[in-house]
């Protein structure tokens, strides 16, 4: 037995493991699993893999669940009982190294102007992005090209869509809203009058770990502060025409969330369409499915819907105990009328 084991080698090709130069006996009781099993890395303290074993072309085969993945270290190892173990280890060949094709598309808000008190801004990219360490990649630059300190609220659970495709950045309030500590000590992280680039770093991997085709810049100038909550009253509407698939327009005395534009505001009854945001995000069209009936609609905006500085329908995101509150809106949505003719 010993001199047929001598003979034995472990191989891998096509993803399965296999021992030559041994005539499998019958399976025993304890079955193949307690004379042949692969594990992934050197050390032997971790569970083998997990698989299949057969017998093909008189050769005991072991064939792993999973795919074996690129960069993987494993190592076989084949005991017979009574005999000693004979084993043998592999590398599975990295891919090489994917060309960079991913780009940041756009960044929102789109305006070459923000508020001192702007809230978020939101990175749009053409293909997936890896997460975690997200905050290395971004810099926020004063115009004398100084680095802004600690500008964006850092959070461990970074703010992404399910497609990994748009990365949130928030402001840190702590330096928007007024009274609080840490705007008094580092001050605030925009400041009017000034100008910012948002720097979004070329060595951001996407999702088959490619860098970015390029580094991306966004320069914006800061104006002052906006403490005003959007008032649906003031937006001017242009109602299609009945029988046409023209789109519901309505027009914004200021640049609204872009992403929320998305779905916080909606036709009823019962009206499907798709949602257009206009050029700075102070526009927003609604087309239809269908040509338009005649009839009294409704154009129903939600009260979360924000401005660039998170004031949204409800209040005003940065209220101070001294200003006075001019309007308060209690409901979860309010309407404007619409009538088609």
């Amino acid at each position: 037995m010993l001199a047929l084991l001598l003979a034995a080698a472990i191989q891998l090709d096509g993803g399965r493991f296999h021992i030559t130069g041994w005539q499998p006996p019958v399976e025993p009781a304890a079955g193949w699993s307690s004379v042949f099993s692969v594990y992934a890395g050197a050390a032997g303290d971790v569970p083998p893999l997990v698989g299949s074993y057969t017998i093909e072309s008189g050769e005991l085969t072991f064939r792993p669940r999973f795919p074996l993945a690129a960069g993987l270290h494993l190592r076989a190892v084949f005991q017979p009982p009574g005999e000693p173990p004979l084993d043998a280890e592999f590398d599975i060949a990295k891919a090489p190294p994917a060309a960079p094709s991913t780009r940041v598309l756009r960044v929102y808000p789109t305006a070459g102007t923000l508020p001192a008190n702007a809230l978020k801004l939101y990175v749009y990219f053409s293909a997936p992005i890896t997460r975690g360490g997200s905050w290395s990649h971004i810099r926020l630059l004063r115009e004398d090209g100084a680095t802004v300190a600690y500008p964006f609220l850092e959070l461990d659970q970074e703010l992404w869509d399910r497609d990994n495709q748009r990365f949130t950045i928030l402001f840190d309030p702590g330096r928007i809203k007024r009274g609080l500590a840490s705007l008094e000590e580092a001050g605030p992280a925009l400041e009017a009058g000034h100008t910012y680039t948002l720097v979004v770093s070329r060595d951001w991997l996407d999702g088959r770990g490619a860098p970015l085709v390029e580094e991306f810049r966004k320069t914006f100038r800061v104006v002052p502060a906006d403490r005003t909550a959007p008032d649906p009253a003031a937006w001017h509407v242009t109602p299609p025409r009945a029988g046409t698939t023209l789109p519901l327009v309505i027009r914004f005395p200021k640049p609204l969330d872009y992403a929320l534009l998305q779905h916080e505001i909606e036709v009823a009854p019962n009206v499907a369409g798709t949602v257009e945001v206009g050029p700075g995000e102070t526009e927003w069209r609604f087309h239809p499915r269908q040509p338009w009936p005649r009839g009294d609609f409704k154009i129903v905006i939600h009260t979360t819907l924000e401005d660039l500085a998170g004031n949204h329908i409800l209040r005003a995101f940065d209220v101070d105990t001294f200003d006075p509150i001019t309007r308060k809106v209690s409901a979860e949505s309010v309407s404007l009328p619409l009538h088609i003719r």
